[in-house]
């Protein structure tokens, strides 16, 4: 009896941060991207759609299509696992096409300006998370549609993908914080406000990598 209340009063304790955590990483979603675009103005030059775009991609759409999948805080939790696999795609097929868009953004704008391309630490990062977003895009087709990838299993397939989305998320994480630190961002944020603004990307990354390996950890725990 003891250890039944235990496990309940446990059971309960997990869901209650599960749930916070998932409101605080919906929060930042929104929060932070509006922040940047309130700060980029985008549409008042070729630059400022790069910032806005790259934050709506992997602060925004990314972060919402993994919390799809959260036992605690999903928007549609009550929908098919296969419904939130499509709904998935399409926010992460977004994702992408806003990621390609930031690129060419800031790589027209360099170009207008006679400055070098992806000199920087946040440059090649972001060069390689927009290429790896692509590639997990595509990767997913066989998730939706299994008869694409014969001879694999589809438990298989989603362990992968969810370690490889799980890279992809982090890179996109990587990427927002290092342009925190560009000289454009610098420039307009500083003191206590640029702390709170880098802490966003690292909260989200943190919530994220613990819902995706609570879910994996659940799975073993099952099939042990």
């Amino acid at each position: 009896m003891i250890h039944k209340k235990e496990a309940e009063s446990e059971a309960w304790f997990y869901g209650f941060t599960g749930a916070v955590s998932a409101g605080l990483a919906h929060l930042i979603s929104v929060a932070f991207s509006v922040f940047i675009a309130f700060l980029s103005r985008p549409g008042t030059s070729w630059f400022s759609w790069h910032p806005f775009l790259m934050t709506v991609a992997f602060g925004f759409l990314m972060t919402e299509a993994i919390l799809l999948f959260s036992p605690h805080g999903s928007l549609i939790k009550r929908f098919p696992h296969k419904a939130k696999g499509r709904v998935h795609w399409i926010l992460q097929s977004l994702c992408g096409c806003c990621a390609v868009l930031g690129l060419a953004a800031i790589f027209y704008n360099k170009y207008l300006n006679g400055k070098a391309h992806f000199t920087s630490w946040h440059g090649l990062v972001g060069l390689i998370t927009v290429c790896v977003v692509c590639v997990q895009s595509l990767a997913a087709v066989p998730l939706i549609y299994h008869s694409l990838a014969k001879g694999w299993s589809l438990a298989k397939l989603k362990r992968y993908h969810a370690a490889s989305g799980l890279v992809t998320f982090l890179l996109g994480s990587t990427s927002l914080l290092l342009g925190l630190c560009s000289s454009w961002f610098t420039a307009s944020v500083g003191g206590y406000a640029w702390y709170l603004a880098a802490i966003c990307p690292v909260l989200s990354a943190v919530i994220i990598m613990n819902q995706v390996s609570s879910a994996y950890i659940a799975k073993k725990r099952l099939q042990s």
